[in-house]
């Protein structure tokens, strides 16, 4: 009598649980051929090295290049790199049984890296920046090899806004993770497919389509990283002021070079009043609701207030 009762809640919770994986799927997908638009990320032609961690972004990356390519208007390739960088433990047999049962052609570098950063780098400090420099060279040398011509990174929308403010407080620079940029040998083009991807679309995905995670035990074992920090910041604006990360977001594609201080973005030096209404003029400080076409004095009454 009972068995229908039990057996009805369970349906309901797998429909559920499937319509929002779709819902994901369609947002993300969307979002990253979005993204390859914007910036022409992926031409025709072009064979695309994934750079796969073992991470939950870079299976995320994968996944998602692989339905576009199905159904992109143009033809190209994709390669799947790892670079097992003999980490002790690291289950270097996850990463090829995975892409051997998905199909995809791939490739595994062998380069120990860790016994280098672990030489180099004093015990308790932070090992991201040597480690980062060292798997670059060799992944862009081994994009040489295999004849990529785009080298796809798994960094996501938060990654990037938490790089601009990581550059903000402790190096002086407005800078970020672009989209797309030539790598710092001058010979590979990088990509970032994610860039309007959300940390946490790409977790549920994850958890979604139960990728075979592989967790870093080198600079993933260090909770007190300044970008750790600044990641629980961000967390915690998003909490209390929702919808905060977005707009600062959509900041980094609206950019007004003559209302910051870098004379090379801008000739302030040669700057002259020309007696014409500039949209773009001193109203940095006007309230976002405030028309535009307010008189002056009123506009900068406004700001006095």
């Amino acid at each position: 009598m009972n068995a229908p009762l039990n057996i009805a809640p369970t349906a309901r919770q797998a429909q559920k649980s499937a319509f929002e994986a779709n819902k994901l799927a369609k947002r993300l997908r969307r979002e990253v051929g979005q993204a390859i638009a914007d910036f022409n990320m992926i031409e025709a032609g072009d064979k695309v090295m994934v750079c796969l961690s073992g991470g939950k972004d870079s299976f995320a990356l994968l996944d998602i290049l692989l339905f576009l390519r199905e159904h992109a208007p143009i033809e190209f390739e994709i390669v799947a790199v790892n670079l097992d960088q003999k980490q002790p433990g690291f289950p270097a047999e996850v990463l090829p049984k995975y892409l051997h049962g998905i199909g995809v052609p791939f490739h595994i570098e062998n380069e120990d890296t860790y016994s280098i950063v672990k030489r180099v780098i004093p015990e308790g400090k932070t090992t991201c920046s040597l480690c980062s420099r060292l798997r670059r060279g060799v992944l862009y040398r081994v994009a040489g090899e295999l004849g990529a011509t785009k080298i796809a990174l798994g960094h996501h929308r938060d990654d990037i806004l938490q790089t601009l403010l990581l550059n903000m407080f402790f190096a002086g620079k407005l800078k970020s993770m672009p989209p797309k940029l030539v790598s710092d040998d001058g010979r590979n083009i990088v990509i970032r497919p994610l860039a309007y991807c959300r940390e946490s679309d790409l977790e549920a995905w994850a958890e979604a389509r139960a990728f075979p995670i592989i967790p870093c035990n080198l600079c993933g074992s260090q909770p007190n990283l300044q970008r750790q920090q600044v990641k629980q910041m961000l967390q915690d604006w998003e909490k209390r002021f929702p919808g905060r990360i977005e707009t600062m977001f959509r900041s980094l594609a609206n950019v007004v070079p003559s209302h910051l201080l870098d004379a090379r973005l801008f000739d302030f030096a040669g700057l002259q009043a020309s007696g014409t209404p500039d949209p773009e003029g001193d109203i940095a400080f006007d309230a976002p609701e405030l028309p535009a076409d307010l008189p002056q004095a009123v506009s900068f009454q406004a700001r006095e207030d």
